[in-house]
């Protein structure tokens, strides 16, 4: 389950430059549990997902996607910038 997206200075640069959004999961998803989830979400294709604990014990899954510019559309949509 997607929390909400992670949004940084530095999330808001990759997301311009190499086509990727972060976002905050549950604790317990799994790549491929994300990557759905956010295909069927917000109806993008997903190349990759890859997750990372944070310091303060969350997870954060760094998404890229297949279609150029799809990260800023989305973050568009999204309000993020």
């Amino acid at each position: 389950m997607i929390i909400h997206p992670h949004v940084t200075e530095k999330a808001t640069m990759l997301a311009e430059q190499n086509n990727l959004l972060q976002f905050i999961v549950r604790v317990d998803d799994t790549k491929t549990k994300v990557k759905k989830e956010i295909e069927a979400l917000y109806k993008v294709k997903v190349r990759s997902v890859n997750t990372m604990m944070t310091s303060k014990g969350k997870k954060k899954a760094i998404v890229v996607f297949e279609d150029p510019n799809t990260a800023t559309e989305l973050a568009s949509r999204l309000g993020l910038f």
